[in-house]
């Protein structure tokens, strides 16, 4: 194909209701199947007050990725946002951070959907985990190539059964608490021994599962008018999931108590279908476990998209092989998204959601605090809310990057300066293309 016969531009296709859709497959799955048990190990039942907090400050980003995706409708997101109203090298951290952070989550999703799927095919997970990670991977990958329109479409009925698993769970769970068993595994509320330290690397855990909403700003340039739908699909996606997550959380403690949530997420990847097995209530555990396998489907179904279209603007930039940035006649980015395929496959074989899930956790508030920073940048007359949400993004961010463990937030800043490296050579591999159009609306 002839490079220069290729469209330029992505078509627009998402409304209000695709958009909050999409937002939601990215949100509801790795991060309420998977991470509410691991965040539960570090703070025990406290985590429903971690969950809490991280809505607050993703809600605090979510405005300021909508006001900045209405002003900016194209492809890539905060790397969009860095290069045209911060700098490069800031504009470059963010799109290298997104890439990293979403991989790793990818491969979780994978790894989730693997974990659930063997146990409800009635198979030990063991080393099949890792390769049943992989597979599931490149066969969403093929999906994906097949085109947006057919990829919502699938999208619709994941989400769609996912919801209906999550509330029969939750409603089940929330009907027992006056037990009091039940009540008895929320005291005591902090881990002995706990400090606030721990609430916040939990937070800094569970925040990085409502970050999905950020895939509604990475896919505007596919958004119809994107000035009104992108706000108003952003705020839907995160209230909705907020609250069910908060549901699912106080359900899933009073089932099996924090520690057995735990063990459950390093284990085998599976802590609610642990903890509707404990409820005993007929044919809860295999609906929670359908409703597992769909759920990450779909995040992992988002996450690739949204990753390709970051690889896409990256490409456009020649921060990454110009032939990523090029789309098909159809306007599908084909080269971004086998990419982006390969990487999170590749990283599925790591087998290890505790590892994939904390890493993208710094690299994620990374993204979101350049995110912010940028929406400080605004010129008045685009800004669509009061600075101080920006502020207290870019601050609460920031804050909780470093309250991750030195093992994860130490290489995430060697990562940080590998991709600057990364960028300097590759300016000089291949020729700028800073050509993109500005497509404000």
């Amino acid at each position: 194909m002839n490079p220069a016969s290729a469209p330029a531009a992505l078509k627009r296709e998402l409304g209000v209701f695709g958009a909050t859709m999409l937002g939601l497959g990215s949100i509801v799955g790795t991060g309420v199947f998977v991470s509410i048990g691991i965040a539960a190990g570090a703070a025990g039942p406290a985590v429903i007050l971690s969950i809490a907090l991280a809505a607050l400050l993703a809600a605090c980003n979510a405005l300021s990725s909508a006001q900045l995706a209405a002003a900016y409708p194209v492809s890539g997101g905060a790397y969009e946002y860095g290069y045209r109203l911060l700098r490069p090298e800031l504009g470059f951290t963010a799109g290298w951070m997104f890439l990293c952070a979403k991989s790793a989550s990818a491969a979780t999703a994978a790894l989730g959907v693997a974990g659930y799927g063997l146990h409800l095919a009635g198979f030990d997970a063991g080393e099949a985990l890792r390769w049943s990670g992989f597979i599931i991977a490149a066969a969403v990958t093929v999906l994906v190539l097949t085109g947006l329109r057919r990829s919502s479409a699938v999208n619709i009925v994941v989400v769609s059964v996912t919801v209906l698993a999550l509330g029969a769970f939750a409603f089940i769970g929330l009907s027992r608490l006056s037990d009091p068993a039940a009540a008895e595994k929320f005291t005591p509320f902090f881990p002995e021994g706990g400090t606030i330290t721990d609430v916040l690397y939990a937070t800094a855990l569970m925040f990085v599962a409502y970050t999905g909403y950020g895939r509604i700003a990475t896919m505007s340039e596919e958004v119809v008018a994107p000035r009104r739908t992108i706000p108003r699909a952003i705020v839907a996606t995160l209230v909705v999931s907020a609250l069910l997550y908060m549901a699912v959380a106080v359900a899933a403690i009073g089932a099996v108590g924090s520690e057995t949530l735990s063990g459950a997420a390093g284990g085998e990847a599976t802590p609610l279908e642990t903890a509707a097995r404990a409820l005993q209530f007929p044919g809860l555990a295999e609906l929670v476990s359908i409703g597992a396998v769909t759920a990450m489907l779909g995040v992992l179904l988002n996450l690739v998209l949204g990753l390709s279209r970051v690889a896409l603007a990256m490409g456009r930039r020649s921060d990454l092989p110009p032939a990523l940035g090029r789309l098909t006649r159809a306007s599908e980015p084909r080269a971004a998204i086998i990419f982006v395929g390969l990487a999170v496959a590749g990283i599925a074989l790591i087998g290890d959601v505790k590892t994939t899930w904390g890493f993208s956790a710094f690299t994620v508030l990374i993204y979101y605090a350049v995110t912010n920073l940028a929406a400080l940048r605004l010129p008045k007359d685009q800004r669509l809310y009061p600075s101080f949400i920006a502020w207290a993004g870019l601050f609460g961010c920031l804050l909780l990057a470093f309250f991750l463990p030195r093992t994860i937030w130490g290489p995430g800043i060697g990562l940080i300066l590998g991709g600057l490296i990364w960028q300097f050579a590759a300016k000089r591999l291949w020729p700028s293309n800073n050509s993109q159009g500005d497509t404000r609306l």
